[in-house]
């Protein structure tokens, strides 16, 4: 079971109202709760008017007139992520040859241009049918903007979902958000060709230490920087202590930490670890850099390692990489036990311009044609506990066992899962002014304690 920090509930009468007020205090959380590597897609839609229904003030579809077409916005621009998203819409037309759709994606800087777009929409009253975002405690920056999912989700859903997906889709009590599939975390791929020059077997690393003893046989044997790793957004590298603290310090104080309740000095012992990482193994150019382009040094061949959730497999599948001749991945060290949780979805907006297109639309999301289609060429797994693992191949094969065996599955921290929104800015924020060279450990680890 995902423990997740409580989030506070609010109660409204009559239909959720979103105010400008809410839009400011959305955009200030926002504009650093994108994610790069969750993005890449475009979508091949076309925008158009459906005849024959239309919507009410309140967004209600009537029986006569032209209704809004289904709007969905997303930032899948490129790479895994372009190519999920366009073979999902192509089975949803499929579907629905007759209704009209604007899928539309929003590019730039991961999910900081299209969380503003949301924002900026919904603070004009002028909500998509539906956005990319995230579940769980992400949802807490729409509060007064989400609409009702509750009859979908009746439709079968709940029992089709893991259970850690039902929680997180609910808020206020209700549900606000349908899962598209999961992301592990806690993975550490590799470039075959360069471990096996180094000398090194991935399969033997346990531990953090066992990790650097690894990149030091990288260095003094290969070419390749050890680590490839990007600093250009804060997200990595507290995506990165994240993980170091579950394999160093454990599940208990990770969760400990995440909850409000952790300890400074396994905190500050977390951070030394991640410090002697960045400061000793990673690409020079690495403040300067993405994402995308970290993950290409390990595609090419330039680094041995990086750490990141499996939509890093997605670019390789897609790069007609061959798992196990080309790259490979293993949980990080000192995690084998976990699966550090993270799930992609859409959110449904309240005062819905296309409320009964948008509840179609979210049901063939959570269905079982778009959780294998989408999450194939993602590099993530189904949500669904019912689809069948033919058509993803080994490795993802593999992280939909893992997930089924995992003992524990703790909330990411740099995602929006295991923190609210306004946290997880403050903590990248932090990151940004002290733990990106130079990097202050007594610092940094007293500014997130006094933030958690």
């Amino acid at each position: 079971m995902v423990r997740t920090e409580s989030v506070k509930c609010y109660t409204m009468s009559g239909e959720d109202k979103f105010t400008r007020r809410r839009y400011v205090q959305i955009a200030g959380t926002v504009g650093a709760a994108g994610l790069a590597g969750c993005s890449g897609g475009d979508d091949g839609s076309s925008s158009g008017e459906d005849s024959g229904s239309g919507t009410t003030a309140s967004g209600e579809e009537t029986s006569s007139g032209t209704s809004a077409p289904l709007e969905v916005l997303h930032g899948w621009t490129g790479g895994d992520g372009k190519t999920a998203i366009n073979e999902t819409v192509k089975a949803f037309k499929e579907e629905y040859p007759e209704m009209a759709t604007d899928f539309r994606p929003i590019g730039g800087g991961g999910n900081e241009n299209l969380n503003a777009v949301v924002a900026k929409r919904l603070g004009n009253n002028n909500p998509p049918s539906a956005f990319a975002g995230w579940p769980g405690n992400n949802l807490v920056k729409y509060e007064g903007a989400l609409g009702n999912l509750d009859s979908v989700w009746e439709g079968g859903l709940r029992d089709a979902h893991v259970k850690e997906a039902v929680d997180l889709c609910q808020y206020n009590g209700h549900f606000r958000a349908m899962p598209i599939g999961s992301h592990r975390l806690n993975n550490l791929f590799y470039n075959v060709s360069v471990v096996e020059e180094a000398g090194v077997d991935p399969s033997s690393l346990s531990s953090a230490s066992d990790l650097i003893d690894a990149m030091d046989a990288v260095a003094e044997n290969t070419d390749a920087v050890p680590m490839a790793h990007a600093m250009k957004g804060a997200w990595t590298t507290l995506q990165l202590f994240g993980v170091v603290m579950l394999s160093t310090e454990g599940y208990d104080a990770y969760m400990d930490f995440v909850e409000g309740n952790g300890d400074e000095a396994a905190v500050k012992s977390a951070l030394e670890t991640t410090k002697e990482i960045l400061t000793g193994y990673i690409n020079e150019d690495a403040s300067s850099i993405g994402f995308t382009t970290a993950n290409q040094k390990l595609m090419n061949g330039e680094a041995a390692f990086i750490h990141q959730g499996n939509w890093a497999a997605g670019a390789y599948k897609n790069a007609d990489l061959t798992y196990d001749e080309d790259w490979g991945s293993v949980p990080f060290p000192g995690t084998s036990d976990m699966y550090t949780i993270h799930i992609d979805g859409f959110v449904y907006t309240g005062n819905n311009p296309s409320p009964e297109k948008a509840k179609k639309w979210m049901a063939f999301a959570g269905g079982k044609t778009a959780q294998k289609t989408f999450n194939q060429y993602k590099g993530a797994i189904p949500t669904r506990t019912d689809v069948s693992k033919e058509a993803f191949g080994p490795y993802l094969s593999k992280v939909m066992d893992d997930f089924a065996e995992a003992s524990k599955k703790p909330p990411t921290l740099a995602h929006g899962l295991a923190v609210v929104p306004e946290k997880m800015t403050t903590l990248k924020d932090i990151v940004t002014s002290d733990f990106s060279g130079p990097y202050n450990v007594e610092k940094t680890a007293t500014s997130f304690i006094d933030t958690i």
